[in-house]
């Protein structure tokens, strides 16, 4: 079989390097960023306590320290990537918690630092689709207008009766809504799923997946659900010892979701990524290049590709 059209690494899916490569004609980095947001599902707004999987620093354990501010968080990344590919550009990763959630003049404070930054060409943007108020979303409108904007929702399963197990504090609705709402601006969305999640079926999960790839999207990242310390997440598995995907359950149904989607979505994620030492399970996941070498060989396999059944 011939390469798959979107990659230029033998990959069969469309890849976040190629997309971003051919599109700057050049190598471009996301460089995690935390400007200490709140979330609604955690200040009483929507909902108390947060999602049941989100760690203590809101699912930006990679981000930068709060205890430096966002230029110095930039930085501190930059020069490090700068010395293997000095010639690359970047785009702001707003990651922890919810990147929206604030005043537009909150906003433009933390986000427009990083846009004058030398070599950044855009900025990503992790959010709740419940927490874009419409200032904010002719704010983002605007930005789209001078710079590669992009728009991360998580969204993590369409059926609403997951979404309470896991305290989500929006429903399916909300979401397509804002993703019509985004789509008006021209603002490209990157949707956020997870596979896993307790007491969902194999079939639960493609039909989120099928969802999906009736909307206009841009791209999406797949998780695998894992379990770290300190969550409530932590505390259900104990309680119920629900069933944790094994690793190759989890191939078998990314390499069956990617083949139901549009070859020209991105897929900026294929498998999670966690700290070792908050990991409780699964201990497969901490061997993040095996999984993905694995869901590579699995496709070669079968001969098939993304959007081979779309």
């Amino acid at each position: 079989m011939n390469n798959f059209i979107y990659s230029n690494n033998n990959k069969k899916y469309h890849t976040l390097d190629y997309y971003l490569k051919n599109k700057f004609n050049s190598k471009v980095f996301k460089v995690s960023l935390n400007a200490n947001f709140s979330c609604p599902n955690k200040d009483g707004s929507k909902g108390i306590g947060g999602c049941i999987f989100c760690s203590k620093l809101g699912s930006g354990d990679f981000a930068g320290s709060t205890n430096d501010d966002l230029v110095t968080q930039f930085n501190k990344v930059k020069d490090i990537i700068s010395k293997k590919w000095p010639n690359s550009k970047y785009i702001g990763y707003f990651q922890a918690n919810t990147n929206t959630y604030a005043s537009v003049a909150t906003l433009k404070k933390y986000y427009e630092p990083i846009l004058n930054l030398e070599n950044v060409i855009g900025l990503s943007i992790a959010t709740r689709p419940d927490a874009i108020s419409m200032d904010v979303l002719d704010y983002l409108s605007e930005l789209n207008n001078r710079t590669f904007l992009t728009v991360e929702l998580g969204l993590q399963t369409i059926h609403d009766t997951t979404s309470k197990v896991i305290n989500r504090g929006h429903n399916l609705k909300c979401f397509t809504n804002m993703v019509r709402k985004l789509r008006k601006k021209d603002i490209n969305i990157v949707v956020h799923i997870i596979n896993g999640l307790p007491y969902e079926t194999k079939d639960m999960m493609i039909k989120t997946i099928k969802y999906l790839a009736k909307l206009d999207i841009q791209g999406i990242k797949i998780h695998m659900l894992h379990i770290i310390k300190d969550t409530k997440l932590e505390e259900l598995y104990k309680d119920t010892n629900f069933h944790i995907l094994t690793k190759e359950e989890y191939i078998n149904i990314v390499c069956d979701q990617l083949e139901l989607l549009p070859k020209k979505i991105v897929m900026h994620r294929v498998t999670s990524d966690p700290k070792k030492e908050d990991l409780i399970a699964p201990n497969w996941l901490i061997k993040k290049f095996c999984v993905i070498n694995d869901i590579d060989k699995e496709l070669t396999k079968r001969n098939s590709y993304q959007g081979i059944k779309y």
